[in-house]
């Protein structure tokens, strides 16, 4: 079968279409005919040789899916040949097929289309944990998603505002954030012209952002404390300005907040299995009624993963970038 492998560590060019031994579900597992594959930024650090994928994975990138089953492996129930399916995968989704833990497939909603629905399994699950596991958001408190015109923000500002939350979501540009209060956010700040502290303050009466969804990392780790209120909870989901930062232990104190940070690949295939149940118990629904949908930047073929690299580094995608078999 066909599949994006990597040559060396290094640029995009180093990403080639290539042919690979087919893969082969094992017991608990779930043969998929590849519809699309979501790209992500941990595909970029794995690309330069800084993220690899866990043993047993395969050496491919590629963390979400949707396609179709085609076939099971021993043990599997509750799933069928020809299901419509989405999956969070620990790697290999850039090829023609992958093989995903069963308790790791969703069912694709209908009404969803299928190739777009390769944003979903990611995007929910990171945003899920995050916002309500890490940072325990609540009905009637304020967000603070940070790159929110990005693949996880955009679901992330859906499904906050969807759980009842108040959202001020940032983007490079006032279009882009015009295009994140269009879904759902009640403030888009726009981060290069906009003082992002004082906006959420001024949406909050002063008070601040109960919780900061931030994908910068140490470059924003000031400004994301100062933007907290009183018992505030900054998660800390990308390292797009650093992994190091400054940070005022005496200002978090006073607020009595907290920091924490999380991933997801690296979890143990049971902590997947049970973020799955809860995404599919708890947010699925908002996804068949379409209260959360998948945003879709481009689709771009299997053989261009390269240019889906390069659009993701630009940083003009908002949403999803999805590599089509």
């Amino acid at each position: 079968m066909r599949a994006v492998t990597i040559s060396a560590p290094g640029g995009p060019g180093k990403l080639a279409l290539s042919l690979v031994n087919p893969v082969k579900p094992d017991h608990g597992e779930v043969l998929v005919d590849v519809a699309s594959a979501g790209v992500n930024r941990a595909d970029l650090l794995q690309r330069a040789g800084n993220y690899p994928p866990p043993p047993g994975a395969p050496e491919w990138p590629g963390l979400e899916i949707s396609g179709t089953v085609r076939a099971l492996g021993p043990g599997v129930t509750g799933w069928a040949p020809g299901d419509r399916v989405v999956a969070l995968l620990e790697g290999g989704g850039y090829a023609e097929q992958a093989v995903a833990r069963a308790a790791q497939l969703l069912p694709v909603p209908d009404g969803v289309d299928l190739v777009d629905a390769a944003g979903l399994p990611e995007a929910v699950c990171t945003a899920w944990t995050n916002l309500i596991d890490s940072g325990r958001l609540r009905a009637g408190e304020t967000v603070l998603v940070q790159g929110g015109s990005g693949g996880v923000g955009s679901v992330a500002v859906q499904l906050a505002a969807a759980l009842g939350a108040r959202v001020v979501a940032t983007a490079g540009g006032p279009e882009r954030a015009a295009r994140c209060v269009a879904l759902g956010a009640t403030v888009g700040v726009d981060h290069r012209t906009q003082d992002v502290v004082a906006a959420v303050r001024d949406a909050t009466g002063g008070r601040g952002a109960d919780v900061v969804l931030d994908v910068l990392g140490g470059g924003g780790l000031r400004d994301n404390v100062r933007a907290l209120a009183p018992g505030g909870r900054l998660v800390v989901i990308g390292l797009q300005q650093g992994s190091r930062g400054e940070l005022d232990l005496g200002a978090l104190m006073a607020k009595r907040a907290w920091v924490t940070g999380t991933t997801l690949r690296s979890r143990s295939a049971d902590e997947k299995a049970a973020l799955v149940a809860t995404v599919c118990e708890q947010v699925w629904p908002l996804v068949a009624d379409g209260r959360v949908r998948p945003v879709v930047h481009a689709r771009l073929p299997l053989a261009e993963a390269a240019r889906a690299h390069e659009l993701l580094e630009s940083g003009e995608p908002f949403g999803k970038v999805l590599l089509v078999p």
